[in-house]
């Protein structure tokens, strides 16, 4: 059950002060780095992930019983990353409006919730979140049923358009409606749930979302062809994980493993030939970027308070980053999204990652 919005409002001004003081607290073993959150996890054996849990291609729970997605393969990353061991994740599914106060309170370790970077999300004076890297590109868009005859975002003033509350796809809504000089109907809902339950029973003409979510969510209707997403984005929606601010420990050893997705990918290294580029690495002492990457060389990991092989472990676990894409989201899947700005930089796109030295 969503938390009431004034103990939301509560914990997101609360724990952030409690947690500047307390979060530096914990010594990482072997490291002597303090970090609470990081020493914790370890402590535990077992990172905690929020993620939305019912979303295709995002996350959510396979037939199987277990929870696939590219957001839970971030968190399966972090998992190798930290503890050696992907599989040593609980997933913890949250609403929109449940998620910054289950990071502030400690509910979660991680945040892996198609969750757009604002100001106002990253700033101490707002949520009061730690970002990692954008991890996707994407825009907010609308769909609408195909047979309804509307293709421009004008059509829709005077009628109702279906958005889940606590949300930037509200306010963005709302913003592009004011400039169109459109008044509309928001149908506002707690969940994702109930937004797009509501859209399919007719309740609303439109419903509004990230694009690659929206893609998503049609995958899983009973007819997917009957409803098109219209041209043109109504915003920038850069989605990043992220953690409790105050514990830069923690939200470095998260943006770090990340970044190591993204440069596996741009050095050729794969789930398939890590072990083989880890055994070329050792037996060639002048291969000096490869062997710091992969942890034979240097003290990256140490200075993360993860283990020296963390990258390895990662790239033995998930594969890199465009195998995570490819896998779940990418065009060989219902989902049927292209790479588009999620390209490689080398390949026209923006993911790319600091060095690693």
């Amino acid at each position: 059950m969503p938390h009431p919005p004034s103990l939301i409002g509560k914990v997101l001004r609360a724990v952030p002060l409690l947690a500047g003081l307390a979060l530096t607290g914990c010594a990482v073993e072997g490291s002597g780095l303090q970090s609470q959150k990081l020493a914790a996890v370890k402590a535990r054996g077992e990172l905690v992930c929020g993620v939305d849990g019912k979303l295709p291609g995002f996350s959510f729970v396979a037939p199987d019983g277990r929870y696939q997605g590219f957001e839970v393969d971030l968190c399966r990353a972090v998992a190798a990353g930290v503890l050696s061991d992907p599989g040593r994740v609980q997933f913890r599914d949250l609403s929109a409006s449940e998620r910054f106060a289950a990071v502030n309170s400690g509910e979660v370790d991680l945040l892996s919730r198609s969750t757009t970077m604002t100001l106002s999300r990253d700033a101490a004076g707002g949520n009061a979140l730690s970002f990692g890297p954008i991890h996707f590109y994407g825009g907010q868009a609308v769909m609408v049923n195909a047979g309804s005859g509307i293709t421009t975002l004008k059509q829709l003033a005077g009628k109702p358009i279906c958005v889940t509350t606590g949300t930037t796809t509200e306010l963005n809504l709302a913003d592009r409606m004011r400039e169109l000089n459109a008044a509309y109907m928001p149908l506002k809902f707690q969940n994702d749930g109930q937004t797009y339950a509501a859209y399919l029973q007719g309740r609303c003409v439109a419903v509004t979302s990230d694009r690659a979510l929206l893609a998503a969510k049609r995958s899983s209707f009973p007819d997917p062809k009957a409803h098109v997403l219209l041209a043109g984005d109504l915003s920038k929606e850069p989605l990043a994980t992220a953690t409790v601010n105050g514990d830069p420990v923690w939200a470095d050893a998260v943006r770090w493993i990340t970044y190591a997705l993204m440069q596996a990918e741009e050095s050729g290294i794969t789930q398939a030939n890590v072990e083989a580029k880890l055994a070329e690495a050792k037996a060639d002492p002048n291969q000096a970027d490869l062997r710091r990457f992969l942890g034979v060389d240097g003290q990256l990991g140490q200075q993360l308070g993860l283990p020296a092989d963390f990258v390895v472990q990662v790239i033995k676990a998930t594969g890199n980053y465009g195998e995570i894409f490819d896998r779940n989201l990418g065009v060989n899947t219902r989902i049927n999204l292209e790479r588009g700005t999620n390209r490689q930089w080398t390949d026209g796109g923006l993911i790319y990652s600091p060095p690693f030295r």
